[in-house]
């Protein structure tokens, strides 16, 4: 492809957000649409490709004039392939060839990435981690994972979907049911969809809380939190126990020593990551030095490394 434009499109369980990009990589145009949770491959890529659309025309601009798109999906991807196997924050997304029925719509290449791949990248190469020759990002937003940088490339595994660590299992076949159709994972623990369900749970047991039903949110477990609230408090150390145990797990199977944490709920700072960080100690024995930084990139980290996606995969 000879065209001067990349497109970087962030699919997360919450919103779509897409970024124009010059050869420059500078930004040219945003876009960004709530997530449709409950739609299927088709139905989902055809409202991407319809946004591709409309941004190329507002820009004057047609597929010719594309380098490629990058897509970041929160999925099990095959990525090799562009092929979907499942999605835990959309679960109708499951079983697609999404790569080729995109590109059999948009003439550019197409390439696909696990969200937390992607933003791994991102990062390695703008943002917290530049220079490390190691580093894991986690994501800690409306679900957790995490991306790998060995050697400064990002590790995939046999399939694409290396650093699933929401999804490795803590408490097998008991607590909350996931959407990778498990319960007990690290997910199901510490993650900003799952939280809200704990602090529901609690307030239907009759615990008492200034919390309500309708009013349960990150936001305001957070707020609660800090007004002293019990149950908001326990929700939120639980939360940082079990990101902590992940984390800590993560150390021992790779030994690398740079994490860098990004997703919404980096927000919560202190509150929650000084209490993980704690965690971490309290179980780590050996006196090497392990660091923790926070994602630079903010709110871009996905389309950012959508594009840089694009520039470092050659499609055949």
């Amino acid at each position: 492809m000879d065209g001067k434009y990349t497109i970087g499109v962030d699919a997360g369980g919450t919103k779509v957000a897409y970024c124009l990009f010059d050869q420059s990589g500078k930004p040219v145009d945003r876009l960004q649409h709530r997530t449709d949770t409950d739609a299927d491959g088709v139905a989902f890529s055809d409202t991407v490709i319809s946004v591709i659309e409309r941004m190329l025309g507002k820009n004057g601009l047609s597929a010719r004039d594309l380098n490629g798109i990058g897509i970041v999906m929160p999925s099990f991807l095959l990525f090799d392939r562009g092929y979907v196997c499942m999605t835990s924050a959309m679960t109708n997304i499951c079983e697609f060839p999404m790569r080729d029925y995109i590109a059999q719509r948009i003439n550019t290449k197409i390439v696909l990435d696990n969200d937390s791949n992607v933003a791994a990248l991102a990062e390695h190469r703008y943002g917290a981690g530049r220079g490390a020759r190691h580093m894991v990002y986690v994501s800690v937003s409306t679900g957790l994972g995490c991306g790998i940088v060995i050697n400064g490339s990002v590790f995939r595994g046999s399939y694409g979907w290396a650093g699933e660590c929401g999804h490795m299992l803590i408490t097998p076949d008991e607590g909350l049911a996931c959407g990778c159709r498990n319960r007990g994972c690290f997910m199901s623990y510490a993650s900003g969809r799952y939280i809200v369900e704990h602090v529901k749970n609690r307030l239907a047991r009759g615990d008492m809380s200034v919390l309500s039903q309708a009013d349960v949110s990150g936001e305001t477990i957070m707020a609660a939190c800090h007004a002293g609230d019990a149950v908001a408090k326990d929700a939120l150390r639980q939360f940082s126990h079990y990101l902590a145990v992940c984390v800590f797990n993560i150390y021992q199977l790779l030994n690398i020593n740079l994490f860098v944490f990004g997703g919404g709920l980096t927000n919560c700072g202190e509150a929650l990551f000084g209490a993980m960080r704690e965690e971490f100690d309290r179980y780590n024995h050996v006196a090497q030095p392990v660091e923790f930084r926070f994602a630079q990139l903010g709110r871009d980290t996905g389309v950012i490394g959508a594009a840089e996606l694009v520039k470092e995969t050659d499609i055949v």
